[in-house]
Protein backbone atom coordinates (compact mmCIF):
# COMPACT_ATOMS: atom_id res chain seq x y z
CA UNK A 1 0.00 0.00 0.00
CA UNK A 2 1.96 3.61 -1.23
CA UNK A 3 1.15 5.96 1.64
CA UNK A 4 -0.09 9.50 -0.16
CA UNK A 5 1.88 12.16 0.23
CA UNK A 6 -0.05 15.73 0.43
CA UNK A 7 1.83 18.67 -1.09
CA UNK A 8 0.38 21.83 -0.04
CA UNK A 9 0.64 25.35 -2.43
CA UNK A 10 1.36 27.63 -0.88
CA UNK A 11 0.27 31.75 -2.01
CA UNK A 12 1.77 34.74 -0.36
CA UNK A 13 -1.83 36.51 -0.93
CA UNK A 14 -5.05 36.35 -2.50
CA UNK A 15 -3.49 38.34 -5.73
CA UNK A 16 -1.38 35.39 -6.52
CA UNK A 17 -4.10 33.09 -6.28
CA UNK A 18 -5.21 31.25 -9.54
CA UNK A 19 -8.50 31.16 -8.57
CA UNK A 20 -10.40 27.74 -8.61
CA UNK A 21 -13.97 26.79 -10.39
CA UNK A 22 -14.67 24.64 -7.27
CA UNK A 23 -13.30 26.04 -3.88
CA UNK A 24 -13.70 24.71 -0.84
CA UNK A 25 -12.89 27.49 1.73
CA UNK A 26 -12.47 27.89 5.59
CA UNK A 27 -10.45 30.86 7.39
CA UNK A 28 -9.06 31.49 10.43
CA UNK A 29 -5.60 32.18 12.00
CA UNK A 30 -5.38 28.30 12.96
CA UNK A 31 -2.44 29.35 15.22
CA UNK A 32 -1.66 25.90 17.10
CA UNK A 33 -3.44 23.82 14.04
CA UNK A 34 -4.65 21.96 17.69
CA UNK A 35 -7.38 19.19 17.73
CA UNK A 36 -10.12 21.63 18.02
CA UNK A 37 -8.92 22.74 14.85
CA UNK A 38 -8.65 19.70 12.94
CA UNK A 39 -12.21 18.95 13.14
CA UNK A 40 -13.12 22.01 11.01
CA UNK A 41 -10.35 21.15 8.70
CA UNK A 42 -10.94 17.19 8.43
CA UNK A 43 -15.02 18.36 7.76
CA UNK A 44 -13.46 20.79 4.99
CA UNK A 45 -11.44 17.82 3.67
CA UNK A 46 -14.64 15.61 3.48
CA UNK A 47 -16.71 18.16 1.78
CA UNK A 48 -13.80 18.60 -0.97
CA UNK A 49 -14.18 15.17 -1.82
CA UNK A 50 -17.85 15.20 -1.74
CA UNK A 51 -18.13 18.14 -4.13
CA UNK A 52 -15.12 16.79 -5.77
CA UNK A 53 -13.61 20.73 -4.73
CA UNK A 54 -10.13 22.11 -4.33
CA UNK A 55 -9.64 22.96 -0.34
CA UNK A 56 -8.42 26.13 0.43
CA UNK A 57 -7.80 27.83 4.07
CA UNK A 58 -7.12 31.65 4.28
CA UNK A 59 -5.13 32.53 7.03
CA UNK A 60 -3.77 36.08 7.96
CA UNK A 61 -0.34 37.03 8.34
CA UNK A 62 0.21 39.41 10.48
CA UNK A 63 -2.65 38.13 12.73
CA UNK A 64 -5.55 40.69 12.92
CA UNK A 65 -4.84 41.70 16.50
CA UNK A 66 -1.24 43.23 15.73
CA UNK A 67 -2.61 45.46 13.32
CA UNK A 68 -5.93 46.68 14.70
CA UNK A 69 -4.29 46.59 17.93
CA UNK A 70 -0.81 47.58 17.85
CA UNK A 71 -0.10 48.56 21.22
CA UNK A 72 -1.51 44.82 23.16
CA UNK A 73 2.08 43.31 23.53
CA UNK A 74 0.02 40.28 25.24
CA UNK A 75 -0.54 38.29 21.77
CA UNK A 76 1.68 35.23 21.76
CA UNK A 77 1.47 32.57 19.00
CA UNK A 78 1.48 28.62 19.70
CA UNK A 79 2.71 28.48 16.18
CA UNK A 80 5.11 30.18 13.73
CA UNK A 81 3.25 30.56 10.49
CA UNK A 82 5.93 28.27 8.95
CA UNK A 83 4.98 25.75 11.66
CA UNK A 84 1.46 26.11 10.80
CA UNK A 85 2.47 25.30 7.09
CA UNK A 86 3.79 22.49 7.72
CA UNK A 87 1.23 21.12 9.96
CA UNK A 88 -1.74 22.22 7.19
CA UNK A 89 0.04 20.60 4.87
CA UNK A 90 0.56 17.39 6.95
CA UNK A 91 -3.41 17.13 7.35
CA UNK A 92 -3.96 17.22 3.51
CA UNK A 93 -5.09 20.42 2.65
CA UNK A 94 -4.22 21.19 -1.12
CA UNK A 95 -4.41 25.10 -1.05
CA UNK A 96 -3.19 28.12 1.84
CA UNK A 97 -3.24 31.35 0.82
CA UNK A 98 -1.25 33.64 3.64
CA UNK A 99 -2.98 37.48 3.02
CA UNK A 100 -0.78 40.11 4.39
CA UNK A 101 -3.07 41.68 7.03
CA UNK A 102 -3.41 45.59 6.55
CA UNK A 103 -5.66 48.60 7.83
CA UNK A 104 -6.34 48.68 4.41
CA UNK A 105 -7.77 45.14 4.23
CA UNK A 106 -9.64 45.13 7.21
CA UNK A 107 -11.32 48.21 5.79
CA UNK A 108 -13.45 45.78 3.20
CA UNK A 109 -16.84 45.94 4.15
CA UNK A 110 -18.21 42.06 4.72
CA UNK A 111 -20.08 41.89 0.99
CA UNK A 112 -16.95 43.09 -0.28
CA UNK A 113 -14.77 40.30 1.01
CA UNK A 114 -17.41 37.64 0.41
CA UNK A 115 -18.06 39.11 -3.35
CA UNK A 116 -14.68 40.55 -4.33
CA UNK A 117 -12.43 38.36 -2.30
CA UNK A 118 -14.04 34.82 -1.40
CA UNK A 119 -16.59 34.21 -5.14
CA UNK A 120 -14.52 36.35 -7.68
CA UNK A 121 -10.82 35.77 -6.69
CA UNK A 122 -10.82 32.35 -5.08
CA UNK A 123 -13.95 30.69 -6.89
CA UNK A 124 -15.61 29.56 -3.34
CA UNK A 125 -18.58 27.54 -4.09
CA UNK A 126 -18.72 25.94 -0.42
CA UNK A 127 -17.59 27.91 3.09
CA UNK A 128 -16.97 26.16 6.24
CA UNK A 129 -17.39 28.56 8.88
CA UNK A 130 -18.01 28.43 12.92
CA UNK A 131 -21.30 29.64 13.61
CA UNK A 132 -19.87 32.78 15.59
CA UNK A 133 -17.42 33.75 12.92
CA UNK A 134 -17.28 37.70 12.26
CA UNK A 135 -15.45 39.26 9.41
CA UNK A 136 -15.24 42.47 7.08
CA UNK A 137 -14.76 45.84 8.49
CA UNK A 138 -15.33 46.18 12.26
CA UNK A 139 -16.26 42.89 12.17
CA UNK A 140 -19.50 43.70 10.70
CA UNK A 141 -20.21 40.78 9.13
CA UNK A 142 -21.63 37.47 10.86
CA UNK A 143 -23.26 33.57 10.32
CA UNK A 144 -26.60 35.29 9.26
CA UNK A 145 -24.81 37.47 6.64
CA UNK A 146 -23.46 34.90 5.30
CA UNK A 147 -26.77 33.04 5.00
CA UNK A 148 -28.14 35.47 3.26
CA UNK A 149 -25.48 36.02 0.50
CA UNK A 150 -25.05 32.63 0.00
CA UNK A 151 -27.89 32.16 -2.51
CA UNK A 152 -26.99 35.22 -4.17
CA UNK A 153 -23.42 34.90 -4.88
CA UNK A 154 -24.24 31.44 -5.40
CA UNK A 155 -21.98 29.79 -2.92
CA UNK A 156 -23.11 26.78 0.07
CA UNK A 157 -22.61 27.32 3.62
CA UNK A 158 -21.85 24.71 5.99
CA UNK A 159 -21.67 25.80 9.80
CA UNK A 160 -19.54 24.72 12.49
CA UNK A 161 -21.37 24.04 15.34
CA UNK A 162 -21.42 25.99 18.78
CA UNK A 163 -19.89 23.53 20.51
CA UNK A 164 -16.91 22.62 18.21
CA UNK A 165 -16.30 26.27 18.16
CA UNK A 166 -16.26 26.61 21.46
CA UNK A 167 -13.91 23.52 21.90
CA UNK A 168 -11.58 25.52 19.74
CA UNK A 169 -11.27 28.53 21.67
CA UNK A 170 -10.98 26.50 24.67
CA UNK A 171 -8.06 24.54 23.49
CA UNK A 172 -5.70 27.67 22.23
CA UNK A 173 -6.68 29.33 25.92
CA UNK A 174 -5.58 26.21 27.55
CA UNK A 175 -2.81 25.15 25.20
CA UNK A 176 -1.22 28.71 26.15
CA UNK A 177 -1.98 28.34 29.82
CA UNK A 178 -0.56 24.79 29.85
CA UNK A 179 2.53 26.01 27.66
CA UNK A 180 3.17 29.27 30.19
CA UNK A 181 2.83 26.65 33.21
CA UNK A 182 5.33 24.04 31.81
CA UNK A 183 2.56 21.52 31.62
CA UNK A 184 3.75 20.50 27.72
CA UNK A 185 2.37 16.55 28.00
CA UNK A 186 -0.94 18.24 28.64
CA UNK A 187 -0.80 21.10 26.29
CA UNK A 188 0.77 18.06 23.78
CA UNK A 189 -2.58 16.69 24.19
CA UNK A 190 -4.59 19.43 23.21
CA UNK A 191 -2.77 20.15 20.67
CA UNK A 192 -2.51 16.75 19.06
CA UNK A 193 1.23 16.91 17.96
CA UNK A 194 4.39 18.26 19.93
CA UNK A 195 4.88 21.58 20.34
CA UNK A 196 7.65 23.22 18.50
CA UNK A 197 10.01 25.68 18.63
CA UNK A 198 11.84 26.40 15.14
CA UNK A 199 14.75 29.06 14.40
CA UNK A 200 17.98 28.92 12.96
CA UNK A 201 21.14 28.19 14.57
CA UNK A 202 23.27 31.31 16.22
CA UNK A 203 26.76 31.56 17.74
CA UNK A 204 26.61 31.46 21.73
CA UNK A 205 29.34 31.79 24.28
CA UNK A 206 29.99 28.22 24.18
CA UNK A 207 29.49 27.83 28.32
CA UNK A 208 27.88 24.28 27.37
CA UNK A 209 30.66 23.25 25.30
CA UNK A 210 33.04 23.95 28.19
CA UNK A 211 31.12 21.56 30.47
CA UNK A 212 31.07 19.07 27.81
CA UNK A 213 27.77 19.62 27.40
CA UNK A 214 27.81 21.51 23.34
CA UNK A 215 24.52 23.38 23.19
CA UNK A 216 22.86 24.39 19.55
CA UNK A 217 21.48 27.98 20.68
CA UNK A 218 18.61 29.23 18.60
CA UNK A 219 16.89 32.39 17.41
CA UNK A 220 13.30 32.27 17.44
CA UNK A 221 12.76 33.67 14.22
CA UNK A 222 8.94 34.85 14.82
CA UNK A 223 8.75 37.40 17.74
CA UNK A 224 5.42 36.76 19.05
CA UNK A 225 6.11 33.36 19.09
CA UNK A 226 4.94 31.55 22.86
CA UNK A 227 7.83 30.58 24.61
CA UNK A 228 7.02 27.84 27.45
CA UNK A 229 8.12 28.46 31.15
CA UNK A 230 11.68 28.41 31.75
CA UNK A 231 13.56 25.39 32.39
CA UNK A 232 15.10 22.20 31.04
CA UNK A 233 12.95 19.77 28.63
CA UNK A 234 13.50 16.12 26.92
CA UNK A 235 13.31 16.68 23.30
CA UNK A 236 13.54 15.51 19.57
CA UNK A 237 15.82 17.57 17.59
CA UNK A 238 15.00 17.42 13.77
CA UNK A 239 18.30 18.84 11.65
CA UNK A 240 18.19 18.75 7.95
CA UNK A 241 15.89 16.36 7.87
CA UNK A 242 17.23 13.63 10.70
CA UNK A 243 15.71 13.19 14.31
CA UNK A 244 18.23 13.50 17.12
CA UNK A 245 17.45 13.10 20.71
CA UNK A 246 17.81 15.60 23.40
CA UNK A 247 17.32 18.51 25.99
CA UNK A 248 16.75 21.70 25.19
CA UNK A 249 17.21 24.98 27.65
CA UNK A 250 15.06 28.01 27.93
CA UNK A 251 16.06 30.79 30.67
CA UNK A 252 18.19 33.15 31.50
CA UNK A 253 21.42 31.43 32.52
CA UNK A 254 21.27 32.86 36.34
CA UNK A 255 24.89 30.53 37.12
CA UNK A 256 26.51 33.84 34.86
CA UNK A 257 24.13 36.37 35.70
CA UNK A 258 22.65 36.37 32.54
CA UNK A 259 19.97 38.46 32.03
CA UNK A 260 18.72 38.03 28.07
CA UNK A 261 16.45 34.80 27.77
CA UNK A 262 18.24 31.78 26.00
CA UNK A 263 16.99 29.53 23.96
CA UNK A 264 19.04 26.56 23.96
CA UNK A 265 19.68 22.45 22.64
CA UNK A 266 21.76 20.18 23.35
CA UNK A 267 21.84 17.19 20.88
CA UNK A 268 22.49 13.64 22.47
CA UNK A 269 24.81 11.42 19.87
CA UNK A 270 25.95 14.76 17.92
CA UNK A 271 29.20 16.83 16.95
CA UNK A 272 28.48 18.42 13.67
CA UNK A 273 28.83 22.20 13.38
CA UNK A 274 25.19 23.29 12.11
CA UNK A 275 25.89 27.48 12.37
CA UNK A 276 23.20 29.12 10.07
CA UNK A 277 21.23 25.51 10.16
CA UNK A 278 17.42 25.90 10.84
CA UNK A 279 16.04 23.16 13.08
CA UNK A 280 13.07 22.54 14.84
CA UNK A 281 12.97 21.05 18.63
CA UNK A 282 9.54 19.18 19.55
CA UNK A 283 9.05 19.18 23.08
CA UNK A 284 8.04 16.32 24.93
CA UNK A 285 8.21 16.66 28.45
CA UNK A 286 9.53 19.31 30.89
CA UNK A 287 12.24 17.81 33.35
CA UNK A 288 13.01 20.92 35.81
CA UNK A 289 12.93 24.45 36.03
CA UNK A 290 15.52 26.49 35.50
CA UNK A 291 17.55 26.62 38.85
CA UNK A 292 20.75 28.92 39.80
CA UNK A 293 24.08 26.70 40.92
CA UNK A 294 27.20 28.14 43.17
CA UNK A 295 29.26 27.18 40.61
CA UNK A 296 29.64 25.63 36.88
CA UNK A 297 30.86 22.54 37.82
CA UNK A 298 27.61 22.33 40.29
CA UNK A 299 25.76 23.14 37.03
CA UNK A 300 27.75 20.59 34.94
CA UNK A 301 26.98 17.63 37.48
CA UNK A 302 23.03 18.56 37.70
CA UNK A 303 23.58 18.29 33.20
CA UNK A 304 24.39 14.97 33.89
CA UNK A 305 21.42 13.88 35.76
CA UNK A 306 18.87 16.26 33.39
CA UNK A 307 20.36 13.90 30.66
CA UNK A 308 19.92 11.02 32.51
CA UNK A 309 16.68 11.71 32.95
CA UNK A 310 15.97 12.99 29.35
CA UNK A 311 17.33 9.95 27.98
CA UNK A 312 14.42 7.97 30.27
CA UNK A 313 12.07 9.85 28.88
CA UNK A 314 12.56 9.77 25.65
CA UNK A 315 12.86 6.10 25.54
Amino acid sequence: MHQIIFCVKIYNSIDEFPGTVNAVVTIGTFDGVHAGHLQIIRRLLELGEEKKGETVVLTFFPHPRMVLQPDDNNLRLITSMEERQVLLEKHGVRHLIIQPFSKEFSRLSAVEFVRDVLVEKIGMKTLVIGYDHHFGRNREGSYKDLEEMAPAFGFQLEEITKKVVDEVAVSSTKIRKYLLEGEIELANKLLGHDFVLSGEVIEGDRIGAGLGFPTANLSISEPFKLIPQHGIYAVIVLVDGVRYKGMLYIGTRPVVQGKKLSVEVNIFDFDRNIYGHKISVFLKARIRGDMNFESLEQLKEKMKEDKLNATKLLS
